[in-house]
């Protein structure tokens, strides 16, 4: 398994080692596809960010359209050749004080219009969810992005 790198910081790039099984996971996940929203979860400082920020990395390798958005830190990462969803996404995360759930809820709405343009491939990363927009609030989101997987074409002829 190559290491993956990371920028954190204009001209130094972090390699990652040591999640060889967790990485593998995604390169699993990646060849077949998910059927179910993934929720990751473990105590503060674990290294959930970077995994997610690795995985995003690889699921484009691998030809995936990825939308990463860290809620909290309003970090984002749109890997698509579809400019509109790209800036869009960063318009709306520099806008200082935009709510974290309104900005969740455009990330959903980027996915869709990733799959109403036919890409078949499409992976959302959100980070620092649930602090930010809270868990109840955080479940009816999961389940947007079911509802986007399940039945794609219903949720993007609206």
């Amino acid at each position: 398994m190559k290491r993956v790198q990371l920028p954190f910081l204009p001209q130094i790039q972090v390699p990652f080692s040591d999640r060889a099984r967790a990485l593998a996971q995604v390169e699993e996940l990646a060849k077949r596809g998910v059927r179910a929203p993934l929720v990751v979860f473990g105590p503060e400082g674990c290294g959930k960010s970077a995994w997610l920020r690795q995985s995003a990395e690889i699921l484009r390798e691998h030809g995936y359209d990825v939308v990463y958005v860290d809620l909290t830190h309003r970090n984002h990462l749109p890997y698509t050749d579809i400019e509109s969803v790209a800036s869009k996404l960063s318009e709306a995360a520099s806008i200082p004080g935009m709510e974290s759930v309104k900005l969740a809820a455009l990330v959903v709405e980027h996915a869709k219009e990733l799959v109403k343009l036919g890409k078949k491939r499409v992976a959302v990363l959100v980070d620092e969810a649930f602090r930010p927009i809270g868990v109840g609030k955080a479940a009816v989101y999961v389940k947007s992005l079911l509802s986007l997987i399940e039945y794609p074409r219903e949720a993007t002829s609206a």
